[in-house]
């Protein structure tokens, strides 16, 4: 089958690798999977045999996700967003996909609704009619007013068969941060975590001891890397590298080198983070659904310092629903200081490794089952 899952990613980078992860799914069972990226491309995600198909980008001003600018840091016009509402209706012409899948929305992306409602209507309109799904995270943004949450109601009724929910209900069911009314509930998948395989360990044993600092593959998280510096200070005994991502990692890695001390290391966000995880004495990070995973796949001691900028709630009501966990604890970035980040991993890193829950992390496969039987039996 021909598969095509449409993401724009506007700050951090977790929803472009999510749905990465989905499309190497797909290909690993033998279908043809295109991803039309919106955001800015990132170079060490593994796309695993799918095709990009690259928009003109588009990344937020900071947190201010109505604010869009170009790659360059131009605002992006009607011009150009006309652009790329064209290029969404077009790749459905060109695929001709048997299953679409829209990463977020309607559940988020408003601000792109346009494009996104371009390319459903392409797809409704081709013969044979593909399978339309939306696909979210565990834990959404709660909508701000009820006319948001209704609209989206309104939106998945006529236009999706289904909502692919990423997630354990027994852990976290959409409810927790989405008000789910009974129709919407019909159309609800529960998928189970999407996550790649375990890594396993690193074949250089990388990260041994350290303290692994990161905050996923987007231009975020400077005052995290800076804490963690002036932690180090505090510390000589303890080693620690610090994984700065985005396009801009080396000019943040040259202004934060100035001052860091000999037991640190700065590097740019690796492809083979989740090994060195398997070696580390303890993480400090974010809690975007994938660094979560990664985390708990791994059973590393883990410190969350949830991104909250701009009155985002998702990556602290995630960080709360595991911080219970013996091995995983939570620090508030405006209770953030580097003594405090000191006595926080002063202890996690005395904790033994902890046991992965039994919860389910076959969500990538679960969805491709879930999609191929709806497009199957459309068929």
């Amino acid at each position: 089958m021909k598969v095509l899952i449409a993401v724009t990613h506007l700050l951090g980078a977790g929803h472009l690798s999510r749905a990465l992860t989905l499309a190497r799914a797909f290909v690993a069972d033998g279908h043809t999977v295109t991803v039309l990226s919106g955001g800015l491309p990132v170079a060490q995600f593994d796309a695993g045999g799918a095709v990009i198909r690259q928009l003109p980008p588009l990344r937020s001003d900071g947190t201010n996700f109505i604010r869009l600018l170009t790659a360059g840091g131009d605002v992006a016009d009607t011009g150009y967003l006309a652009t790329r509402e064209t290029e969404m209706a077009r790749a459905v012409t060109d695929i001709r996909p048997d299953i679409v899948i829209t990463e977020l929305f309607p559940f988020g992306r408003r601000v792109l609704r346009g494009e996104f409602m371009a390319l459903v209507t392409a797809a409704q309109a081709q013969t044979p009619r593909p399978v339309i799904l939306a696909s979210v995270r565990d834990i959404l943004a709660p909508p701000s007013n009820p006319q948001k949450a209704q609209k989206t109601d309104s939106i998945v009724q006529e236009h999706y068969d289904g909502v692919l929910v990423h997630s354990d209900p027994a852990s976290t069911p959409l409810e927790q941060s989405w008000p789910v009314t009974p129709a919407l509930q019909e159309k609800l998948l529960y998928t189970g975590y999407v996550a790649p395989p375990p890594a396993g360990p690193h074949p250089d044993k990388l990260g041994q001891g350290e303290v692994i600092v990161s905050a996923g593959g987007g231009s975020v998280g400077r005052h995290l890397f800076t804490a963690a510096v002036d932690a180090a200070g505090l510390s000589p005994a303890l080693r620690w590298r610090v994984l700065v991502g985005g396009g801009n990692a080396k000019a943040v890695i040259a202004e934060i080198a100035a001052k860091a001390p000999q037991n640190v290391i700065l590097e740019p966000a690796r492809p083979d983070f989740r090994q060195m995880l398997t070696h580390a004495a303890c993480s400090v990070s974010m809690c975007g659904y994938n660094t979560a995973l990664d985390l708990l796949q791994s059973g590393t001691p883990s410190l969350f310092i949830p991104f909250d900028e701009g009155g985002e709630v998702e990556q602290t009501l995630r960080a709360e629903s595991l911080s219970h966990l013996p091995m995983m604890q939570m620090l508030r970035a405006a209770d953030l200081t580097p003594k405090r980040l000191l006595q926080k991993v002063e202890a996690l890193a005395k904790l033994p490794r902890g046991k992965v829950p039994d919860l389910r992390f076959d969500g990538a496969q679960e969805s491709v089952r879930i999609a191929c039987d709806m497009a199957k039996g459309r068929a």
